[in-house]
């Protein structure tokens, strides 16, 4: 599903227009996002958590060329899945 399809979908779901679903999931990204900026977390529960994961410095290597280069440390916005999600998915009812 892409986000054509899921405003679409959110549309017919709640009965709003098609605008009104795009503007209720363009502000949830917004949310989101600006959360995590701060170093926050978002948590769904049943659904999920969005988090900020911090990778360190490492060593990697060129696969083109097998030189050694220096990554640098950086954060990385993370999903960790609900257990209810995990159920559902896996075809238990939770």
């Amino acid at each position: 599903m892409n986000r054509k399809e899921l405003i679409e979908a959110l549309a017919n779901t709640t009965g709003k227009t098609k605008a009104e679903a795009e503007r209720n999931i363009a502000a949830l990204i917004e949310i989101i996002t600006n959360t995590l900026q701060k170093g926050d977390s978002v948590s769904l529960v049943g659904f999920g958590s969005f988090e900020v994961r911090k990778r360190a410095a490492r060593n990697g290597r060129n696969p083109k060329t097998g030189a050694e280069v220096k990554i640098k440390a950086s954060k990385v916005p993370a999903f960790k899945v609900g257990a209810t999600l995990k159920a559902v998915v896996n075809g238990v009812k939770k």
